[in-house]
């Protein structure tokens, strides 16, 4: 299956570049690029093993029912959009803002080929549960 996951967050001039790496890299293990646009912001893209880790999180902290209607509310076409806070990522936690946060987010794209492989891979990432126990495990 061949999926391209963007990751990105901004840099503000409060914070200190080297935590929101951390950050990321807390969720994401991926190598990151800085671009400077105005405001600094690290960036980097990869592939479905960039996603094990989030996928292990998701289950540590309990919270694949909210993963799963953010992931599915955040569908366009065949990509999903959504957004990780990061002071709970810079603690090797998972949440995910309601709002757009005052110091900004980790912004995550999931494309895949087709919709249909874009639901695999959320089915993979969060899927169904029964009393927040998934319903059946999928291999990618």
């Amino acid at each position: 299956m061949n999926i391209t996951v963007r990751i990105s967050a901004l840099i503000y001039p409060t914070e200190v570049e080297e935590r929101v790496r951390t950050a990321i890299t807390n969720l994401f293990p991926i190598e990151l690029h800085l671009q400077d646009f105005g405001v600094p912001r690290l960036y980097s893209e990869g592939n479905l093993e960039s996603l094990r880790k989030l996928h292990m999180l998701l289950r540590e902290v309990r919270i694949l029912d909210t993963a799963r209607s953010v992931l599915l509310a955040g569908i366009r076409g065949s990509t999903t959009q959504f957004s990780l806070n990061k002071q709970v990522a810079f603690i090797g936690g998972v949440n995910f803002p309601a709002v757009e946060e005052s110091l900004g987010s980790i912004y995550v794209d999931i494309s895949a080929e087709s919709k249909e492989d874009l639901l695999k891979i959320i089915d993979w990432l969060a899927p169904q549960t029964i009393d927040g126990k998934p319903i059946e495990e999928i291999e990618l």
